[in-house]
């Protein structure tokens, strides 16, 4: 299988290209605008497919899957090229940064019978996953940045997003009822809360941007048990007795932090032909839609 990654940022060069490198039965190909990070991943991981645009690798070779890890503002178009060429896409979180896009971009593939997924690794990190066979009535997931208040669009679509599509995850039942509240100083995001609630179950999400540390926990209560994964590796559990665990020394991040689930599961997805799942993806994008809308003061509901 031959597959392209597209933009060669931070979170490209930590979690996917590590694991797109080593997966057998791939031929993979980069392409990036900087040219010494081109040359320099391309000796790194004796990759020889190396280019220096979108529009050139599609110009040199056919493609079987690809990779978008560009920045937020480039996700549409590149998504949109990709698309049009039928080429199946995996674009890093978020798909763009306002629904409409989102929706528009999920339309396409659907009409292209194209796939089309995004990158919310926290649905294939082990420590979340396993919280799916926990009986929940409730859920909180806390996640905060040190000194980082920002525009609220930047730090719903690019961050808070993880906590919106968490709780959607892990919700055992629909959600129709939501309340979101902010905190604005100065055009900037300080703090955000979500709640979710449907029948026998509610979940709370929140970030606060100028909390004393980056830090991220997911606490499941439910049918008298409660758990607690810190930074989806270290977990504590209670049913009366209070038990620690911790992942193994040597379990590679991207295992524990999911991208190496997420990735083959795509990757299969592609051979086996399945759909995009439009409805899944646009949810989570209305969402953070709303979160942002109501930042700026604007408190008209969304349809649905």
């Amino acid at each position: 299988m031959r597959v392209l990654l597209c933009g060669l940022g931070d979170i490209a060069r930590k979690a996917y290209l590590p694991v797109l490198a080593s997966t057998p039965g791939l031929e993979v190909r980069l392409a990036t605008r900087d040219p010494a990070t081109l040359a320099s991943l391309g000796t790194m991981y004796r990759i020889s497919g190396l280019h220096s645009s979108l529009d050139e690798a599609l110009a040199t070779t056919g493609f079987d899957a690809a990779f978008v890890h560009s920045a937020t503002a480039a996700h549409p178009a590149m998504v949109e090229t990709l698309l049009r060429r039928s080429i199946p896409v995996f674009v890093d979180k978020p798909l763009a940064d306002s629904w409409e896009e989102a929706e528009r971009l999920v339309d396409l593939a659907v009409m292209e019978g194209c796939l089309l997924r995004v990158g919310f690794n926290r649905r294939y990190a082990p420590g979340y996953v396993a919280l799916r066979d926990t009986a929940r009535s409730f859920v909180l997931m806390e996640k905060h940045r040190y000194a980082q208040p920002d525009t609220p669009r930047r730090v719903v679509f690019d961050d808070f997003i993880h906590v919106v599509d968490t709780l959607r995850f892990l919700a055992p039942v629909p959600t129709p009822r939501v309340t979101i509240e902010t905190i604005v100083r100065d055009r900037r995001l300080h703090g955000v809360t979500m709640t979710l609630a449907g029948d026998g179950f509610h979940a709370v999400g929140t970030m606060q941007r100028d909390s004393g540390l980056d830090e991220e926990r997911l606490t499941v209560i439910g049918d008298n048990r409660t758990v607690s994964v810190a930074n989806m590796s270290d977990s504590i559990e209670c049913d009366g007795v209070e038990r620690h665990r911790r992942r193994g020394d040597w379990t590679p991040v991207a295992r524990q932090r999911g991208f190496e689930a997420m990735c083959a599961d795509f990757l299969d997805a592609v051979r086996t032909g399945l759909a995009t799942d439009a409805a899944d993806i646009v949810e989570t994008h209305r969402l953070c839609e709303a979160i942002v809308r109501h930042a700026d003061g604007d408190r008209r509901p969304l349809r649905t």
